[in-house]
Parts: C-alpha cells; structure tokens; sequence
C-alpha cells in the first residue's frame, strides 16, 4: 500500500487530532523555551545517520561546490561514477556513470579509487587502473569538458614520474602557491609494501619532478595483516596554514585498516622527507563496541557554510570477517586541539544520531538556475508522494505585501502565495505547504520583483529513523516510508519486547520566535489505541494518544508550541501500545 498524501492522511487522522487535543492540552502556551547566546540561523538543521549510501561506496573522495556534495568512489572497479546531493546523505543522490574506461588497453581494467577535486576552476578526476593485472597499476586523469561534476570528461592520460612504478591512490596537492603530487607506490616491481610518495607538478596532469618517499609503513599498527605492508588513500588537510595527509595503514582486507597522520612542520619544504612528523598511534581505528571495523581511505570537506572547516568521510565495515565487502561510506566531524592538531575521536555507530553539517538541506538562491524572471531550486528531494513544508526565506524591502506564483515541478502549487511586509534590512521566514513526489522535485519562484529578494528555500522535516533512538526503539528500512524508514517505539508495558523505546530529534533550529506546528506521522496498526510521551528541551511531559489507523497509514499528529529562535530537541516514549513514526514537520504560524 503506498502511503497517503497529506490530504489523504488528514482525513483519516481527524479523530486522532482530536484524542490529541483532548488528551494532553496542549495550547499556544506550552513550553515556551529561552535560546542562550547569541544565534544565527543555518538551516533547520537535524541530524543524520551513518552510512551515506545503501550500497557499497569504498574508497569515497568527497567534494562541496556551489550548493552540492558530489562523491566519487570505487565502483565495481568497472567505470567512474559521481554522485550529486545537497547534503552529505547520498541515498536518494543523482548518480551518473561519467566515464567508462575502453577494452584492451593499460587502464581498462580494476578502476579504483577515483578522486574527484577542482583546480584552477577545472574538475579533474584521477584514478587508478591496469590492464588485468595487478602488477600493471598506474594512475591516470581525466579533466571534465564543462564546469559541470556530472557531465562528460575526456581521458587526458597517465599521471606519471620517471620511474614509472607501480601507483595507486593519487591526489593534487595544492600548498603555497604550488601544486604536488601524492599517491601510494612500490620501491621496485614487487608487491612487498606501499609507501607514500610525493612529487612536484607543473600543471595538474603533469609531474616536473622526482619523487620522494615521504612515509614507509613501519609502525606496527600500519603492518596489521601483511605482507604486503601498507599507505595508502592519502587526503590532504589544511587549517590555519597548517597542512597534513592523513593515509591509511594495514591491510584493507583486514578489520585493523585505520588513519594516520603526516603532519608538515610549519614553513617546511613538503618535498622533504623530515618536513614532516609522523604521529605514533593512529587517529581513526577499529572500535569493536561501536560496530564499526577497518575504517580508512577517507576524505575531507566542509559544512555547506562554511563554517565548520573540516568533516570526515571514509569507507567502514560492520564486521571482523567483512574484508573488502560491505565497505560502505561514513561522515563525522573532527574536532581541533590547542596545538592546531586534528582529532577525529571514535568512529561513530551506525545507531549515532550525527548532528548535520552547519547550512545543511539549505537551498540559496545564489545556487538556483535563472530561468527568465524566475529561479528554479532543484534537487529537493522525497522518497514518496507527501505534502511538505518549504520554508523560503526572503527580504521584502518596499515594506508592502506581495503574492507570488509558487510552482512545484513547473505545475503551480496553489493559489498565489502572499509575503508578509517586513522591515527593510530584516530577513523573513514563509512557511508554505507543497506536493512533492519521488524522486528529484524542482520549486520554482519568481526572482527580481521589484521590492521582493527571494533568498533561500528548505524543506524542515526530520525523519524519525535519522533521530537518536534508545531502549527498544527500532529504526527499519521500509521502502514505502518517508526517507529510507520509520521507527518502531515499544511500551515497556510489554515484557516481551524489553525496556520502553525513545526517540530524541536534536538539532531543530528555529528561525524566528514565534508559534509552530510540530506535525508528526504515525501509525498504529494495532486494535486499540496507543500512546506516547513527550517532552520538549527536556521541560514537563505530556502523554498524546494515538488512536488505530490502517497498516501503513501515517496519521498527521499537529501540536501547537511557542518556541524562540535557537535550537531545540524533542523527545517521544512509548507508554503503551506499538506506534510507528515516520517522520516530523514544522510550520511558523
């Protein structure tokens, strides 16, 4: 049974409504909340959950650029693909195959570890690749033929030094005006370690140097599972003129597959093997209790504002005997010490409620296409037909009202929209309610009106399988649900099925002070009626009842709060029955 538009869902949530109403009481007045500090919006924030994908993404080398996260990674070792999203959630990306490598030549076979970067306002992708076998690995490059990721690139040829050995694993490096090379390669011409290597590049398809061996895997963490002893996946960190490669040691058929660090000494030459120090342990390795084995092969990006420099992303499995399967793209940020050092603490379980990166799901109209007087926001994502709400921001300078045409994938979404006046320098907020279907959806709005700059739009939902879930609370891939699932909370009133289940959604930034409507879908399936607790930033609970609905309908539950700008989080526990939630949405009043 597919699930029930808005429409559709309101009808038969009616009752429910009213249950809630009489139940718990909850009026204009409930909990009211103070924001502390000063707060600048970014976005509705939320949160997110590891793995970025559904399917295998080993070896993921991730980029931000104008509105969009594109990633590159290991695609069956067959071809190149890239995919494009507003968000480091990549499940419901675009995905395009952008080259295939030709039949019988040095590089059509075992395409590993694409490394997609931009210099010099080009995109090039590097990779490596040989004829069938191993022994034959070189690095190659292709340079795109438009300003667009997801376009068409031509080959542009081997990446090489004079020696010509066997490389994998190759990036630019981009430090103090001068361009390098660093990729992973033998001493000779038999597979006995890898080593990490580092060259001069006068363009970024050519080396003009020797290369020089920067680091041997000598340590005994980095021999875990050889021979062959292994550096390899080199990413290059900056922050505050400091610059880094973190690698990755031990075999990657191996659960003991994790980071290291060269660190360059400040005002070092990079092409000198003691500008760089090595730290002893390694900064990102296997963790047993949080389920997460031969984390490596990583890259680094930043927040969508800008503003938080530094997200890790990198390839992991959930299992000792996983070897080179199940190895599936993850994202945590690092944090900074005093001595301008990274730390990139545990690795996080597939359980962790991960707070978005900052700008996270916001659509600005500096990234939207110009479309005659209108500008068109694409890549607003849904994975079923639902109503939503978008939140579009704007400033309306001449101080009058204004109605605008809003249109949703070129159909006009309702009737005319109108924009309440606002002071002149002050930023508005317009929650609007709009059909979205599955898949990529395109918003339309009118751009230039004399008075009126539209800013950005988002879309402020927050999937329940995405938030912090506790006891027995069971997020479940279901294909018909909102994102990638929904879920289950239990009562603890049923000794069969354990302690009571929590959901915590964190990380809910509100623009403005004012009065909301938190909607949640749920569904009970049960014969009788359910109910739930929650709270809202840890204040007074309240008890809301959910009356039966049909298996797989999400019956809309709408609450009415006064919140200041800031952010929030919002607590449910089960306190009888079994109900399933979907999802949560906000509206201003």
């Amino acid at each position: 049974m597919r699930i029930a538009t808005f429409r559709q869902r309101l009808a038969a949530g009616c009752f429910l409504l009213a249950v809630i109403a009489a139940a718990i009481g909850m009026g204009r007045d409930w909990m009211e909340i103070s924001t502390h500090g000063d707060f600048a919006y970014q976005g509705h924030g939320g949160t997110f959950k590891n793995t970025l994908a559904e399917f295998d993404t080993p070896d993921p080398s991730v980029v931000y650029h104008d509105g969009y996260y594109y990633m590159t990674f290991t695609h069956n070792g067959a071809d190149v693909m890239v995919m494009k999203s507003r968000t480091l959630d990549f499940r419901g990306a675009q995905r395009q195959t952008v080259w295939i490598p030709p039949a019988d030549t040095a590089y059509s076979a075992n395409v590993w570890a694409p490394e997609i970067q931009r210099i010099g306002g080009k995109w090039y992708i590097y990779f490596a690749a040989d004829d069938g076998l191993n022994e034959n690995h070189r690095m190659y490059a292709l340079e795109a033929d438009s300003d667009d990721p997801m376009g068409s690139y031509t080959f542009k040829g081997q990446v090489a030094d004079e020696t010509n050995k066997w490389a994998i694993d190759g990036l630019a490096m981009e430090h103090d005006g001068k361009l390098y090379f660093v990729w992973s390669g033998w001493e000779g011409d038999v597979n006995v370690q890898q080593n990490t290597y580092i060259a001069p590049m006068s363009d970024p398809l050519t080396i003009s140097g020797p290369r020089v061996l920067l680091n041997e895997p000598t340590l005994d963490w980095e021999r875990a599972g050889g021979p062959p002893y292994i550096n390899e996946g080199q990413a290059i960190l900056k922050k505050n003129g400091r610059l880094f490669i973190v690698y990755s040691g031990a075999g990657s058929w191996t659960p003991y597959y994790a980071l290291g660090m060269l660190a360059l000494k400040p005002g070092a030459d990079p092409l000198k093997a003691e500008s760089w120090e090595k730290s002893p342990q390694p900064m990102l390795q296997l963790d047993e209790e949080a389920g997460v084995f031969g984390p490596g092969h990583n890259s680094f990006v930043s927040s969508p504002d800008g503003s938080e420099e530094c997200w890790i992303v990198y390839h992991a499995t959930t299992g000792w005997s996983d070897g080179w399967n199940n190895r599936k793209a993850r994202a945590q940020k690092i944090m900074w010490n005093e001595d301008g050092l990274p730390e990139f603490g545990r690795p996080l379980s597939l359980n962790t409620a991960i707070p978005v990166p900052s700008g996270s799901g916001l659509a600005k109209a500096e990234h939207a296409k110009k479309a005659g007087a209108r500008l068109e926001f694409d890549f607003m994502e849904s994975t079923v037909d639902t109503t939503a709400p978008l939140l579009i921001h704007y400033r309306q300078k001449s101080g009058d009202k204004r109605k605008i045409d809003l249109l949703v994938n070129g159909k006009q979404a309702a009737d005319a929209i109108e924009v309440p006046a606002m002071a002149a320098d002050e930023i508005g907020y317009l929650y609007v309610p709009i059909s979205l279907i599955p898949g990529l959806n395109t918003v339309s709005l009118p751009a230039g009106q004399q008075g009126l700059d539209i800013l950005a739009i988002e879309i402020p939902r927050y999937e329940a399988e995405n938030a912090q879930s506790a006891g027995q609370a069971a997020a479940a891939a279901l294909p018909l649900n909102s994102g990638w699932g929904a879920v289950l909370l239990t009562s603890s009133g049923d000794a069969a099925e354990g302690p009571a289940s929590t959901l915590r959604f964190a990380n809910i930034a509100i623009p403005k002070n004012g009065t909301y409507k938190l909607r949640f879908a749920v569904s009970n399936a049960e014969e009788q009626a359910a109910s739930l607790k929650s709270a809202l930033d840890g204040g007074k609970e309240r008890t809301v009842e959910i009356a039966p609905t049909e298996r797989n309908e999400y019956a809309p539950a709408e609450l009415e709060v006064k919140l200041q700008a800031g952010v929030h989080e919002i607590t449910v526990e089960a306190v009888s029955g079994r109900v399933y939630v979907d999802y949560l949405d906000i509206y201003g009043l």
